[in-house]
C-alpha cells in the first residue's frame, strides 16, 4: 500500500545532485556567450559632466560599449516601483545605466561586452567619467536632519509617511499607572549567498524569441519586465531560472539592470550574452536591509498588561525605493507578534540616503519589529520586577480568539487578521525546551566558577503566504510518471521533496515516480514568485489542488473503463482498483493512454491509444468539457495571509575580560502549521538561526562620511563561521493548522532568523545587567558599555 508522506522525514531529492556539484547555475549556461562587465560609479553622489568612450573602442575583443546614451524607448525611462502605495508620495528608481546622476557607490554608469570578461573589465577601467561630486546624505540621522538632498525634487528626503492606529494610544498611555520610552536601533546589514545574481540572454534572430536565464527569485516577474522594457511580447521571451545558489530576498527584486541590459545587448549583437555578478559588486551595487531607529512610547498595569503603545521609526530605504514599503510596512504590523496592545499607534518615515537600496532581506522587516517589541516586554518585566515570561503571558491573544483581527492592514493590502496559533502553549514548550526555571541555579553554579551567564527569550508571529496566487499543472504520463511544473523557484528550499510529497500522497503514485520542476515559464507562465514564506502555502495549495482534479479525472475514465462506479476505486501505488476486487484493477499511465484517443500510433502506449482501440464509437472520442490527457491545472488564491509564530530562547556566557559572547545553548519552538516534511522545516530554521547569530552578533555595513562602503569584501564583513553557530539547537514544533487552505500550512522559510537579535539582546542584558538598545553589539561594542556603566555607577 501507498505510504503517507505528508509529514514525514523525507530526504531532500535535490541533494544528491548539489553536494556532488552536479547542479547548474546561470554561470555554467553558454560557457561561450560574450561577457559583460559593469562601470560603477566610485562616488555616493555626484552629477555626471561627461562619459568618454573612446579609449575603449578600440581594444581588440570589445564587442559594444553601452552608456545611457545608448537607451531608448523604454529602456531609457527609470526602472520600475515594483510596488507602488498611496503612502509611497516621492517614489525614485534608477535607470538601468545613469542618466545625469548617480546617488550610491556602485551605480551602473555603462556596460562593456567583451569576448571574455577579463577583456571587458580591461575595457571598463579605460572609460572616463568627469563628475561633480556633491553632497552626501548617509544614514537616518543625516536624511531626517535633510541638510543636503538626495533627490533634490524630493523635501526632507522621505519617500514615504505612514501611519496605522487602533485606538487612542496616546490616551491610554498617559492614563497607565506606569509608562516607559525607549529608543532603539538596528544597523544596515545584508544577505550573502554564496552565488551573486547572474544574467544570460540569447535572441533567436529567426524564430524572434528571447530566452533568459537568470538567478531569481521570480523568473515570471523578469519575463514580464524584460518583455515590457524591450517592447517584446510574453510569449516571445522565455526565462529560466536554473539552480540558485541562495536568495534570502536579494534576489527577489526585479528587474535588476543587467537583467535588462543584457538581453538588450544579446538581441542587437545577435549572440548570446552573459552577466555574472563578483563579489565586490554584490556588497555595492546588490541590496542591503534592516537599518532603522525607533522611539517607544508604552503604558501598562501592574501585572504588565499593555494598554497603549505608540511607535515612531525612521526607515533607511537607501537611494532609490525599488521594492516600495513592504519592509517598514511589515516592521509596523508585524511589531505586534503574539500580543494585544489594546491600543496601538505606528508613523514612519521611510527615508532616502546615498547608499545602496534596500529590499526584503530575510525576514523582511520583522527583525526589526520583533526586537522593539521584546526589548519592550523585558523593560516592562524590569520595571516591574517580574520574570520576563510572566509578562508575555499576560499579553498573549489566547487560542480562543483566534481569528484575531489586529485592525490593521498588512503588507498585502489585506487586513492583519492572525488564522491560528496557541502562544501559551509555545511558552510552556520553549521554557522546558531551554531550561528556563532551572536557569538560576545554572547561574549560581556558573557565578561560583567566575562565569557571566544569561539567558534571553523573543517571541514572534510572521505573515506568510501572501498573495495573490500561485499555480501548479500535473501531468501523467503513459510510463505512470507524473510530472508537476510550478512557477517557483528555487533557492535551496526542498521544493523538489516537498512537492513530490504532497502529489504522491494527493494520487496515491509512488514518491518516486513524481518530478518537480520550477522556475521556468515555459512550463508554467503564470507565478508570483520565492519570498515571504510563500511557497509551502501558495504552491504547496495549487499543487494539492491540481493534484486533486488529476485524480478526479483519473477515477472517471478507470470507472468507465473498469465498468465500476467511481465511488468503489481508490489508487494505491500507481495503480487505479475496484476496492476488494484485487484483479479489477489499471495502472495510472493505462489511465493516461486512455485518456487521449490518437489517430496515429508511435510506440505500444500510443498504439494502445487509437481511435480503433479506445472509446465507444457512438460517442466523440473527447467528452464535451474535457480535453486530451491525463492533467490538471488549478491554482489558489487565498483571502489574507496565513500567520507562523514561534519563540526562541537562548543562553549565553560572555568572557568577563574580552566580552565575547558564546551561546551555550539555543531553543526553537515553531508553529507553521500542517508539517510537510519536518527535516526540511528544521533545516529551514537551523540556517535561519546560523543567518541570526549573524545578523546580533557581527554583520554590519559600514559607511564612512562620504558614502564610501568600508568593508566590501568578506576580509572586512565579518560572517559567523560553524564554530559561532550553536552546535545543536533544540527544535520542537506545535502544529496548529490554519484554516486558510487546503492543506493547513503556514510558511516557515524566514522563522530561524527573526527574533534572534531580541534573544542575544535579551540573554546579554540579562548576563551583563545593563540595558541592550542596539544590534548587532559585537565584543568591543559591549566591552565599551560595560566602561561606561563602571563609570556611570561612580560618578
Amino acid at each position: 500500500m501507498t505510504t503517507k508522506l505528508m509529514g514525514e522525514k523525507v530526504r531532500r531529492v535535490e541533494d544528491e545532485r548539489l553536494v556532488r556539484g552536479r547542479g547548474q547555475y546561470v554561470d555554467d549556461v553558454m560557457p561561450d556567450a560574450l561577457e559583460v562587465a559593469v562601470l560603477r560609479s566610485p562616488h555616493a553622489h555626484a552629477r555626471i559632466v561627461d562619459i568618454d568612450v573612446e579609449p575603449v573602442l578600440d581594444i581588440e575583443g570589445v564587442v559594444a560599449v553601452y552608456t545611457y546614451d545608448d537607451l531608448t524607448g523604454a529602456m531609457a525611462e527609470p526602472l520600475p516601483v515594483l510596488i507602488p502605495h498611496p503612502a509611497l508620495t516621492h517614489g525614485r528608481n534608477q535607470y538601468a545605466l545613469a542618466r545625469d546622476e548617480v546617488n550610491y557607490v556602485g551605480e551602473a554608469i555603462a556596460m562593456v561586452v567583451a569576448e571574455n570578461r577579463y577583456i571587458a573589465e580591461d575595457a571598463v577601467s579605460r572609460i572616463r567619467v568627469e563628475y561633480e561630486v556633491l553632497p552626501a546624505v548617509i544614514g537616518v540621522d543625516a536624511a531626517r536632519a535633510a541638510e543636503n538632498l538626495v533627490h533634490d525634487d524630493v523635501p526632507g528626503n522621505v519617500a514615504a509617511r505612514m501611519e496605522q492606529s487602533v485606538g487612542d494610544a496616546e490616551a491610554a498611555i498617559s492614563s497607565a499607572p506606569h509608562q516607559l520610552t525607549l529608543d532603539l536601533e538596528i544597523e544596515r546589514s545584508a544577505s550573502m549567498p554564496m552565488e551573486g545574481r547572474g544574467t544570460v540572454a540569447r535572441w533567436d534572430t529567426d524564430a524572434r524569441r528571447l530566452q533568459v536565464w537568470t538567478s531569481t527569485q521570480t523568473s515570471t516577474g523578469v519575463r514580464a519586465a524584460v518583455a515590457a522594457k524591450l517592447g517584446l511580447d510574453l510569449v516571445q521571451v522565455d526565462v529560466i531560472t536554473p539552480d540558485v545558489g541562495g536568495g534570502f530576498g536579494v534576489k527577489i527584486l526585479h528587474p535588476w539592470p543587467e537583467e535588462l541590459l543584457v538581453p538588450m545587448a544579446a538581441m542587437n549583437l545577435g549572440r548570446p550574452v552573459k552577466f555574472t555578478e563578483d563579489r565586490r559588486e554584490h556588497f555595492i551595487s546588490s541590496a542591503h536591509e534592516r537599518a532603522q531607529k525607533h522611539h517607544v512610547k508604552v503604558g501598562f498595569d501592574d501585572d504588565g498588561r499593555l494598554l497603549g503603545l505608540s511607535v515612531r521609526f525612521w526607515h533607511d530605504n537607501g537611494a532609490y525605493v525599488p521594492y516600495g514599503l513592504i519592509v517598514p510596512i511589515i516592521t509596523s504590523t508585524q511589531l505586534l507578534g503574539p500580543y494585544k496592545p489594546g491600543n496601538y499607534k505606528v508613523v514612519f518615515d521611510s527615508l532616502y540616503t546615498n547608499t545602496v537600496v534596500v529590499t526584503p532581506y530575510r525576514g523582511a522587516g520583522r527583525p526589526q519589529g520583533v526586537y522593539v517589541m521584546e526589548r519592550t516586554m523585558d523593560a516592562i518585566a524590569a520595571h516591574l520586577g517580574k520574570d520576563r515570561t510572566e509578562v508575555r503571558s499576560v499579553n498573549f491573544i489566547q487560542p480562543d480568539e483566534f481569528p484575531f483581527d489586529h485592525g490593521l492592514i498588512f503588507q498585502d493590502g489585506r487586513s492583519l487578521v492572525y488564522d491560528s496559533g496557541d502562544f501559551p502553549a509555545s511558552l510552556e514548550k520553549l521554557k522546558k525546551l531551554v531550561g528556563w526555571d532551572e536557569f538560576e541555579a545554572l547561574r549560581d553554579e556558573m557565578r561560583a566558577q567566575g562565569r557571566r551567564v544569561g539567558i534571553g527569550l523573543a517571541c514572534y508571529v510572521e505573515g506568510t503566504g501572501v498573495g495573490p496566487y500561485e499555480g501548479a499543472h500535473i501531468n501523467i504520463e503513459t510510463s505512470g510518471k507524473v510530472k508537476v511544473a510550478i512557477g517557483l523557484t528555487s533557492q535551496g528550499q526542498g521544493h523538489e521533496t516537498a512537492f513530490a510529497q504532497i502529489v504522491a500522497d494527493e494520487l496515491g503514485v509512488p514518491f518516486d515516480d513524481v518530478e518537480v520542476v520550477s522556475g521556468d515559464t515555459r512550463r508554467m507562465q503564470y507565478s508570483v514568485g520565492t519570498f515571504a514564506s510563500r511557497a509551502a502555502v501558495m504552491s504547496g495549495s495549487a499543487v494539492a489542488l491540481s493534484a486533486r482534479k488529476v485524480r478526479e479525472k483519473a477515477l472517471r475514465i478507470a470507472a468507465e473503463a473498469l465498468e465500476a462506479s467511481v465511488d468503489d476505486l481508490e489508487i494505491q501505488d500507481g495503480t487505479v482498483r475496484v476496492k476488494g476486487a484485487p484483479n479489477q484493477q489499471m495502472s495510472l499511465g493505462t489511465v493516461a493512454v486512455l485518456s487521449n484517443p490518437l489517430r496515429y500510433a508511435f510506440d505500444e502506449a500510443s498504439q494502445a491509444a487509437t481511435q480503433f482501440s479506445v472509446g465507444d464509437s457512438n460517442k466523440p472520442p473527447v467528452a464535451e468539457g474535457e480535453e486530451p490527457g491525463l492533467e490538471g491545472q488549478d491554482f489558489y488564491s487565498p483571502e489574507r495571509s496565513t500567520f507562523a509564530n514561534g519563540m526562541h530562547a537562548a543562553i549565553v556566557e560572555i568572557d568577563p575580560e574580552t566580552a565575547e559572547i558564546r551561546i551555550l545553548k539555543y531553543a526553537v519552538v515553531h508553529d507553521c502549521g500542517t508539517l510537510i516534511n519536518p527535516l526540511i522545516v528544521e533545516g529551514q530554521i537551523h540556517g535561519g538561526v546560523a543567518q541570526g547569530v549573524g545578523g546580533a552578533l557581527y554583520e554590519r555595513m559600514v559607511y564612512d562620511d562620504s558614502g564610501q562602503l568600508l568593508n566590501a569584501s568578506f576580509m572586512d564583513f565579518l560572517m559567523p563561521y560553524v564554530s559561532e553557530v550553536p552546535d545543536s539547537i533544540d527544535i520542537d514544533h506545535l502544529e496548529t493548522p490554519s484554516p486558510l487552505n487546503p492543506l493547513g500550512i503556514k510558511g516557515a522559510g524566514e522563522a530561524g532568523v527573526i527574533p534572534c537579535s531580541a534573544v542575544f539582546a535579551s540573554a546579554i542584558e540579562d548576563a551583563e545587567g545593563f540595558p541592550i538598545t542596539s544590534m548587532p553589539i559585537s565584543p568591543s561594542e559591549l566591552y565599551e558599555l560595560r566602561l561606561r556603566q563602571e563609570k556611570g555607577s561612580t560618578t
